[in-house]
C-alpha cells in the first residue's frame, strides 16, 4: 500500500478517481497498456519466461497476488475482501491453486486440539493417521489403511 500511496501523492488520480492517464489526462488506451506490458515483460523475464504464459496480461499478477496471500496462510475472509471477492467465489476459483500447506495445516489442527503428546502420528504424504508403532521407521514406508489400523482402538 505505500508504494500505492507514494504514487497518487506524486501524481495524483485522474477523474473519476482513475489511477493512470494518459499524457494528456486522457484514459489510457489499451493499446499502450499491451505495449508497455510487453517492454515490461521483456525487461523483468529471462527469454524463457517471455516465451512462456507468465504474466501474460497485467491481469495475471491478480491472480497470483491471490494465489500467494492464500498460500502465505491469509484467511479465505481477508483475500476476498481484498480481492472483491465472495468467499464462495474465491475458493471456488482459487482453492486448487493453495498447495504446499499440508504439513504447516496438520500442525495448526495438532496444536488446537492439543493432541501434541498423542501416541498417533500422521504419516509422511498425509494419507492418514496411524499408531506411531505403526510406522515403520528404518525405512520410513507409508501404511496404507487397512482394517487392521484400526484393530488397537
Amino acid at each position: 500500500m505505500g508504494t500505492l500511496r507514494r504514487h497518487v501523492d506524486r501524481f495524483g488520480l485522474a477523474d473519476g478517481g482513475r489511477l493512470f492517464r494518459s499524457g494528456k489526462g486522457n484514459v489510457v488506451a489499451a493499446s499502450t497498456y499491451s505495449r508497455v506490458w510487453k517492454a515490461a515483460r521483456e525487461l523483468a523475464l529471462t527469454p524463457m519466461q517471455v516465451a512462456s504464459p507468465l504474466a501474460a496480461r497485467p491481469y495475471d499478477l491478480r491472480h497470483a497476488a491471490v494465489s500467494l496471500w492464500l498460500n502465505c496462510g491469509v484467511p479465505a475472509t481477508d483475500v476476498a475482501a481484498r480481492a472483491g471477492h465472495h468467499v464462495g467465489v474465491l475458493l471456488k476459483v482459487y482453492a486448487k491453486r493453495i498447495d504446499g500447506q499440508e504439513a504447516t495445516v496438520n500442525q495448526r489442527i495438532e496444536d488446537a486440539l492439543g493432541r501434541v503428546n498423542s501416541p498417533w502420528t500422521a504419516t509422511n504424504g498425509g494419507s492418514g493417521w496411524h499408531s506411531a508403532a505403526q510406522v515403520d521407521r528404518s525405512t520410513r514406508k507409508r501404511i496404507r489403511w487397512s482394517d487392521d489400523v484400526f484393530s488397537d482402538l
